[in-house]
């Protein structure tokens, strides 16, 4: 039996599918969900059990190398990045459902391709055994190539918010994704239409958010128990500063190359360009450096097994900083590239507007994260759900 990759080994292999993403990252966009053979490469490589449990055959590494692998195949393709965290990150949160659903998820493999959408987009009743589910959800990334769902809802009778898992072959994806920006992770809408859901296949939505649930607590790493909030800013903010480092990489090309066509000036000769590439590198090398420092700060609570309120406000504060200054700074590497940036053979277009998209997500929103931080430091309650 040979003995797993550990995180040196996959965060080399990451690296060497850099050349084929970013070669696919057109098509992707084209087609609006990630090329076959990209889905593939990520499933040979083993990136997707990365933080799934040795108990299910999964790796069980630590967030740092789902980061730092998600960083690099970011920089190639920012709506590939997204597919790879959600993949990888989705069957860490599978971990939370019970022992019986785990092992249906990861009975074929050591890992699934799980869109899950917690936005309670469904409505369910009561019935012998578990419920009967129906809705529609947007924002299905990853349903493109899912085999198991999980989605949110209420149940009528009780007003109680659940999240469900659902074998692929029991929803219905609706081809709606025709977005200027993230267009290759065909995050299509999900509908569920009268379908039951047996007990062990719901999980407490409550339960998830503050990280605790039975069916974590079969897992003794407490990895497994760390908050549904605080896990997605690690999940995420890789893409972003992973998709700036690509970005940045782009704009260097451009600028190596550039002749304007008025006057000849040479970009490269250029005392203001070697300013303006420069902060380039520089927000690229401090927004990598926030993400690795939120990757380790929330790796020390889940080593103390404390999870402070001031903590949590300040890893949202910290996560809507990245993506407020991942969009400004690639917003300003294309102001400062020229029209002929804007081709649609330049990567550097696909950065800015996978990276502009992406920064709007609710989640990330920079005025709710710093006006929470200010709120707390001033010794109010927080008055926004997302911590």
């Amino acid at each position: 039996m040979s003995k797993p990759p550990d995180g040196v080994e996959l965060v080399d292999r990451a690296k060497a599918l850099v050349p084929r993403i970013a070669e696919r990252a057109a098509q992707s966009e084209a087609q609006r969900a990630l090329h076959d053979d990209t889905i593939k490469d990520l499933m040979d490589s083993d990136f997707l059990q990365t933080l799934v449990p040795k108990r299910w055959g999964g790796h069980e590494l630590p967030l740092s190398v789902h980061s730092r692998i998600v960083s690099i195949i970011s920089a190639a393709d920012v709506s590939a990045g997204w597919i790879t965290a959600f993949y990888m990150g989705h069957n860490f949160m599978v971990n939370k459902w019970s022992e019986k659903a785990q092992a249906e998820v990861f009975a074929e493999r050591p890992y699934a391709r799980v869109p899950i959408v917690a936005l309670p987009g469904l409505k369910a009743k009561v019935v012998p055994g578990g419920w009967e589910v129906s809705g529609r959800v947007p924002y299905g990334s990853g349903i493109m190539h899912g085999d198991w769902v999980g989605l949110s809802g209420i149940v009528d009778e009780t007003g109680e918010r659940l999240m469900w898992l659902f074998p692929a072959a029991d929803v219905v994806m609706k081809d709606v994704w025709r977005m200027a920006g993230m267009a290759g992770t065909g995050s299509n809408d999900v509908v569920v239409e009268q379908r039951f859901v047996p007990n062990h296949r719901g999980v407490f939505t409550d339960q998830v958010i503050e990280g605790s649930t039975e069916g974590s607590r079969i897992h003794t790493n407490p990895l497994y128990q760390i908050p549904l909030i605080p896990f997605i800013w690690n999940e995420t903010m890789c893409v972003l500063s992973g998709g700036l480092r690509g970005a940045t990489t782009a704009f260097e090309a451009i600028v190596r190359k550039r002749v304007q066509r008025i006057g000849g000036a040479v970009a490269r000769e250029q005392q203001l360009v070697h300013a303006q590439l420069g902060e380039a590198h520089t927000s690229a090398l401090v927004l990598e450096s926030l993400t690795r420092d939120l990757v380790s700060e929330t790796m020390a609570c889940v080593t103390a097994g404390r999870w402070e309120m001031r903590d949590r406000i300040r890893f949202k504060a910290i996560a809507a900083y990245i993506a407020e200054h991942c969009r400004l700074a690639v917003q300003e590497m294309m102001s400062c590239s020229g029209t002929s940036s804007f081709h649609h053979d330049q990567p550097l277009q696909r950065f800015f507007r996978d990276l502009s998209m992406v920064a709007t997500h609710e989640y990330y929103n920079w005025g709710i994260g710093r006006e929470t931080l200010g709120r707390d430091r001033l010794g109010f309650e927080p008055n926004h759900p997302m911590i």
